[in-house]
């Protein structure tokens, strides 16, 4: 019974989640990702990302200057970042296996792969949940770079 009232209660307040987040992320629906999966992302995100990409998506300050380590900080993923300026194949691979293992030629990042923690339905739950926060203009140019990626593979 006890079981029974707690994932009742983990569906009640995941519903809630993505009511709220529905609201504050793309109050048309225009993201065109589901409830539940911004939820899931929304919460993955705040787990794993939030921490140095920032809670609302802002990243670091002055992210575009090199840190003394000569790394780049965490750029938000809002839409004043850069984020939306890949299509999805790319942020993807970023999510799972990490900056300096996609760009390569000796690049360095901070930005770890997240393939052995998070599951794929997850990693694309974040992207869904990253997404979701960018305005029409935005979401229309991403959406156009995801399209590239697809004929030239």
């Amino acid at each position: 019974m006890r079981r029974a009232a707690l994932a009742a209660g983990s569906v009640a307040a995941a519903a809630l989640g993505a009511t709220l987040l529905w609201s504050i992320h793309g109050e048309d629906g225009a993201s065109g990702a589901a409830p539940a999966t911004l939820a899931q992302g929304g919460q993955v995100y705040a787990e794993s990302c939030a921490s140095c990409h920032g809670a609302r998506l802002e990243g670091r300050p002055d992210w575009q200057t090199p840190l003394p380590s000569g790394r780049l900080p965490a750029p938000p993923h809002d839409a004043s970042g850069h984020t939306w300026h890949h299509g999805d194949g790319l942020l993807l691979r970023i999510i799972r296996d990490g900056t300096a293992a996609v760009v390569g030629g000796g690049y360095e990042s901070d930005m770890p792969g997240f393939g052995g923690v998070l599951s794929e339905e997850e990693i694309r739950a974040v992207l869904a949940f990253i997404k979701s926060g960018w305005p029409e203009r935005e979401r229309a140019y991403q959406a156009e770079m995801t399209r590239r990626e697809g004929e030239a593979r």
